[in-house]
């Protein structure tokens, strides 16, 4: 792993996590990856960010779920790189990905069931920030 020389930033670790996200049912749908772009582009917490850490964020995110602890791995960095008080817009982004084409995977939900342990998110927060990635996610 080329970055352990290097600790993740903030908005990294949002990054990653929300990479993580989209990976974990190994399909990763343009949807998400539109997703994750449009976040980046848009979102304040990513004002100063260069968006072609983004490609970086991956690889390191492809080279963790290569290893058999990959997942504690990057939370551990996530850990160490996201402030508490971005642990529950971490959970809503991944939220937004996972949404993102419409459906869950079981292994969405475990990621993001996951998430919200590592993250310690308090389970009715979970629930609001779920229900309005859903919201967003609607079609007609």
């Amino acid at each position: 792993m080329s970055q352990d020389t290097q600790p993740l930033s903030p908005q990294d670790a949002l990054v990653a996590v929300m990479i993580a996200t989209s990976v974990s049912d190994e399909n990763i749908r343009t949807s998400e990856l539109v997703t994750i772009e449009r976040i980046v582009n848009h979102l304040p917490v990513f004002a100063d960010y260069d968006a072609d850490h983004v490609r970086t964020m991956a690889n390191l995110v492809f080279d963790l779920f290569e290893e058999e602890d990959g997942l504690d791995a990057l939370f551990g960095l996530v850990d160490e790189a996201l402030p508490e008080h971005l642990h529950e817009t971490a959970y809503a982004l991944c939220c937004d990905v996972a949404a993102a084409d419409g459906r869950l995977t079981e292994e969405e939900l475990r990621m993001l069931q996951e998430m919200r342990y590592q993250l310690d998110i308090p389970r009715l927060h979970a629930a609001a920030i779920e229900r309005g990635a859903r919201a967003r996610h609607l079609t007609v």
